[in-house]
This record gives C-alpha cells, sequence and structure tokens, in this order.
C-alpha cells in the first residue's frame, strides 16, 4: 500500500522535501483528511478547504516559522495546523485538554498570532514587519492572509492605510471567496466581484491608491500561479498586496454548494457529505427566539429595525430579513460601524434591536459609551453567545459583557432565565424604553416547549423567588437559574434554600436585594460570566453597603481565560454546574 505522502509531513521543512510536482497529490491527500476529521469530530470546514493550496504554498515556497504567516480569521488555519505539527492530534481539535480550533501563540512557533475575531492579520504583521526592521532582519517575510469577508472590516483598513505609507516587507493576500459565514455585503464585495482571474481590477484599485504593489486576481488553487506572484513579488520592495480568488467548501460539492450550511455543518457522511440527521429537538434555539419574536413584533411596528454585523444566521435575524429585508440590515464585519449605525436611526425615532455577539461587541465598546449611552439613545443590544460556548474557545466566549456593561451610565443589563422570558423583554422593549438596554442570554437551546405564548409587559429592573427558603439564598443570574433549580431538586432539600431569579443585573432589584439579606444567613451569587466585575461584584458592594454579616460565596467564571470544550464540561470546570452547585450546598448546610 502506498504511503500518504501527507503522513510524511511532521513540519513544512518535510514539505519542502517534496517536489512541485507531488503538490497536488498532497493537497488531495489533505482535504481529505480535514473532511474524514470533522465529518465525525465536528469543526470548521469551509473555509480550510479554500485554502488548502494556499497553505501548502505558503509553507513550502516561504520558509516558515523564520518567515511570520499570520492568518485572519481561524477558521482557514486546520491545513496549517495539520501541516505544522498537529497531524497526530488533529482529532482533539476543538475538544477539552485537545489543540484549539483557532491558531494560538501558546500551541505552536507556526502560530504566529492569535486569532479568533477577525480582520487582526494586516495590523498584527504590520507590527511584526517593522519589528524586523529595528531589529535589523531585512530579509525576513510577512504575510497576512485576510479572507472569509474580513477585508472589509475597518480594522483591515485601518492598517492597509498604515503600511501603506511605511516600507515594510509585508505581503498581504487576500483570500477573496465573496462569503464569511454568510455571504459578503457591501460595496467593497461589488468592487472585487468586478475582478475575475486574469482580469485586474481598474487601472487605479484601491489597493494601489493605498501605495501597496497590487497584483492579481490569481487562481488560489492553482500551484504555478501562486509561486508565480510569489517570485515576482520577492522583486517588490515596501507593502504588496496579492489578491487570490478561492471557492469555500473546495473539493466537497455539498460544501461547494450551500456555504452557510458547510461553514461549520456538525457531523457528515464524508463519503457523500449529506449531514447526518439528528433527532429533532423538541426545544427551540435561544436565537431563532430572539428572531421569530422580533419578526412577530416587526410585522406589527413598522418602527422596528433589526441590525446585525455579519451575522444574519448565527443570530436568527435571517427571519425578519428574509420577510422586511427593507427594515433588516447585515452591515458586514464591522461592530463598530453596526453600534453606530443603530445610534444615528434611534436619534430618528425607530426602535433599534441590534443583535450581536457577546465576545464581538467588545469590539465596540467605545461606541456603546460614546456614541449610545453617553446620548441616552434607547438602542435595544440582543447579546447573543452570553456566557460558555463551548468548542470555540476563549476567543469566544460571552463571559465579560456584565462586567464591561455594567460600569457603562445609563444601560439596564437583563439577563432572561428562559425563553418566554426573553420574548416578554423584546416585547417590553419594543413598546418603547427611555434609555439603551442589553438583553444577554445563551448560545444553544431553551427548556420550553411552548414559548409562544402572548406577551407580558416585564417591570425593568424587578427580580423574582422562584423558590422559597430560609437559610440560603442562591441569587442566579439568566441561564443558571435552571441549574440552581435542578441542584436542588436533587439534594431534596425543602424549605432552606431559596432561588432568585436575578432578571437584571443593572438596575438592582434594591427592595428584594434587601428582603435576602435579611431573611438569609448565606447567600451564594451564580453567574455563567466573570466574578470579577460581574453580578458578584455588584451584590457584594451592595451586602457591604446595607452592612450584612452573613456568609456570601460567589460562583462564576474565575480571573482567567477558559479554554475550550463541551459547554457542560465548562461548567464543571468552572464550578457552576449542577454538581458543582450541589457541592457547595451541601458544605454550606
Amino acid at each position: 500500500m502506498q504511503t500518504l505522502l501527507l503522513n510524511l509531513i511532521n513540519s513544512p521543512k518535510d514539505l519542502r522535501k517534496l517536489s512541485r510536482e507531488q503538490l497536488p497529490q498532497l493537497a488531495k491527500e489533505l482535504r481529505n483528511f480535514i473532511i474524514d476529521i470533522v465529518a465525525t469530530k465536528e469543526g470548521h470546514l469551509g473555509a480550510s478547504l479554500g485554502v488548502v493550496e494556499l497553505t501548502i504554498a505558503l509553507h513550502y515556497y516561504y520558509h516558515t516559522p523564520e518567515d511570520l504567516l499570520v492568518w485572519d480569521v481561524g477558521h482557514q488555519g486546520y491545513g496549517h495546523k495539520i501541516l505544522t505539527g498537529r497531524r497526530a492530534n488533529f482529532h482533539t481539535n476543538r475538544k477539552l485538554s485537545g489543540i484549539s480550533g483557532f491558531p494560538k501563540r501558546d500551541e505552536s512557533e507556526y502560530d504566529t498570532f492569535g486569532v479568533g475575531h477577525s480582520s487582526t492579520s494586516i495590523s498584527a504583521a504590520l507590527g511584526m514587519a517593522i519589528a524586523s526592521q529595528l531589529q535589523g532582519k531585512l530579509k525576513r517575510n510577512h504575510i497576512a492572509v485576510i479572507g472569509d469577508a474580513s477585508i472589509a472590516s475597518g480594522m483591515a483598513f485601518e492598517g492597509l492605510n498604515h503600511a501603506g505609507v511605511t516600507k515594510a516587507n509585508l505581503l498581504v493576500i487576500l483570500n477573496d471567496n465573496a462569503i464569511g459565514i454568510d455571504p459578503s455585503v457591501g460595496a467593497l464585495k461589488e468592487y472585487l466581484l468586478k475582478s475575475s482571474v486574469g482580469k485586474k481590477l481598474h487601472q487605479d484599485n484601491i489597493f494601489e491608491s493605498l501605495n501597496f504593489h497590487y497584483s492579481g486576481p490569481i487562481d488560489g488553487h492553482d500551484f504555478e500561479a501562486l509561486f508565480k506572484a510569489f517570485a515576482n513579488l520577492e522583486q517588490v520592495e515596501g507593502p504588496k498586496f496579492l489578491h487570490v480568488v478561492t471557492k469555500k467548501g473546495k473539493g466537497l460539492k455539498q460544501a461547494e454548494k450551500d456555504q452557510v450550511t458547510y461553514h461549520a455543518p456538525g457531523k457528515f457522511d464524508k463519503l457523500t457529505g449529506e449531514l447526518l440527521k439528528k433527532e429533532k429537538s423538541v426545544y427551540t434555539k435561544f436565537q431563532d427566539v430572539f428572531g421569530l419574536t422580533l419578526l412577530e413584533l416587526a410585522q406589527k411596528n413598522d418602527k422596528i429595525i433589526g441590525i446585525t454585523p455579519a451575522m444574519p444566521t448565527g443570530s436568527s435575524l435571517k427571519y425578519m430579513m428574509q420577510a422586511i429585508p427593507e427594515r433588516a440590515f447585515d452591515v458586514g464585519i464591522a461592530e463598530q460601524h453596526a453600534v453606530t449605525f443603530s445610534a444615528g436611526m434611534a436619534t430618528q425615532g425607530f426602535t433599534v434591536f441590534c443583535t450581536i455577539y457577546s465576545t464581538f461587541l467588545q469590539r465596540a465598546y467605545d461606541q456603546l459609551i460614546h456614541d449610545v449611552a453617553l446620548q441616552n439613545l434607547p438602542v435595544i443590544f440582543c447579546v447573543d453567545r452570553a456566557g460558555l460556548v463551548g468548542e470555540d474557545g476563549s476567543t469566544h466566549h460571552g463571559t465579560f459583557d456584565i462586567a464591561y456593561l455594567r460600569c457603562i451610565p445609563n444601560m439596564i443589563i437583563a439577563c432572561p432565565s428562559n425563553e418566554v422570558d426573553l420574548r416578554n423583554l423584546l416585547y417590553t422593549a419594543s413598546l418603547g424604553i427611555d434609555k439603551p438596554i442589553a438583553i444577554r442570554y445563551p448560545r444553544g437551546y431553551g427548556r420550553i416547549k411552548s414559548w409562544q405564548i402572548p406577551f407580558e409587559k416585564v417591570e425593568l429592573g424587578k427580580s423574582k423567588y422562584i423558590v422559597r427558603g430560609s437559610t440560603i439564598a442562591i441569587l442566579a443570574v439568566g441561564n443558571c437559574v435552571e441549574d440552581a433549580k435542578n441542584a436542588i431538586l436533587e439534594l431534596e432539600i425543602k424549605g432552606k434554600i431559596s432561588i432568585v431569579d436575578v432578571g437584571f443585573v443593572k438596575p438592582l432589584d434594591v427592595v428584594l436585594m434587601k428582603e435576602v439579606i435579611k431573611e438569609h444567613t448565606k447567600i451564594i451569587t451564580l453567574e455563567d460570566g466573570c466574578i470579577k466585575g460581574g453580578f458578584a461584584d455588584e451584590f457584594n458592594t451592595f451586602a457591604l453597603q446595607h452592612l450584612y454579616e452573613g456568609n456570601i460565596k460567589n460562583l462564576g467564571v474565575p480571573d482567567e481565560f477558559v479554554s475550550h470544550g463541551s459547554i457542560e464540561e465548562l461548567k464543571e470546570l468552572v464550578g457552576i454546574s449542577k454538581e458543582k452547585i450541589k457541592i457547595i450546598l451541601k458544605e454550606l448546610l
């Protein structure tokens, strides 16, 4: 049996021992390897399949890790990981204690920069290039591979703008596949679509206007075209831009045809590409509760607007975009713009729902403060993927939103514990509010089968008892309410434990919290976010101010970045799982 070329490669040094004629066979093997693993272990598929030839060509032509290769959007990085010593343990990708799904500096010397959020590669590679100049390393190459719609982000243009007035040895490679997770949007996409392989962009194109030497577009699946371009560009001094056209999902027909689904398809048949059927859940994802409820509200209120930065499918804004496209906007990978665009519409009397992942809202922090809260504009932030998100790991966990929102004046922070609460909060916000509100909810399925019930208005800032007892009070935030309920059910302790559904971290329900500290000698705060700066700090300060003399135990995410793994594994790891809650309760009792 013939030995696979891929099995001979444990580093790019091994790769460079192959002849160029062997590279198409290696590309075929690498694609098959990625498909085989992702089909059973899950992960991001389409982006990595699209850059197989480019990945091989880069590590073959350049002398990594001496030459510095920076990937943009870690979804592209699977082939890179496999070729740089991680083939044998690639099956652990995104699993607890396994390798990360994204490039990570402490995992390999070939991972020059950690990437989970988009559009960082040009700035990082430029920083490396100028550092090399200062160190006299003038022969070192610095390559930023930016793709999956990331070039349209403002940060990418900030990097291009700076690089264009330097003499840095920087090569920016645009992996142009016209899609991120969802299809690309915006004028830049339309501009790039006017080009094709062998047909240059306008004579004075946008990248040349920024003082880059522009080459392309070339076929990103053609090794000879890639090597010829690399060789030509080595003769050029200063910043260079190579426009490469690829097909996301290449090598798997279904992934090429349905690029949105096969971005991260779950388990599938590696031979046919057909998705494996899952038993349909009787529950609904929080994202769909949001999307379907917003559509229902928008159909009755023509002042409602929906906005998302490049996440219409993930956030389920797609329902409104399909039904009422003139009032639902995907603004691309542009979180800062999304927030200020929302603020602008709010000044004109529209009821604006800006749906954005917790970990991506971090990228628009100044806009939250300066453009929304300072002006007290009633933008409704639907903070998706709040809390632990699972296998995407530390770059995507929404564990900081309570902490970074708490300190902003005028901001309401609502934490619905279930689908009905989320639905009613969306309804209440749609009726009109006088300040900004953040409604945070988790990734994945809820626990209520029949959530589409008549709307009820929520009283903002009110918490409520779920269970009332005498000794210990658990103050649970959002998704943690259910874990607290399950913990005391299994302990079969009646009358000793109270559970409070906090509901609102800000403003705090002062009346109910006074009752809690008066009636309980021991209190547990429970949240799926960071303890430092989170609800724990809010309540601890309140208890101190009111001279509480009892015992307070804070459960939440400790002061560290949480790794990747299943949500249940990570809850156990940080100490907020049902079993961990039971242990704490036993100790306190």
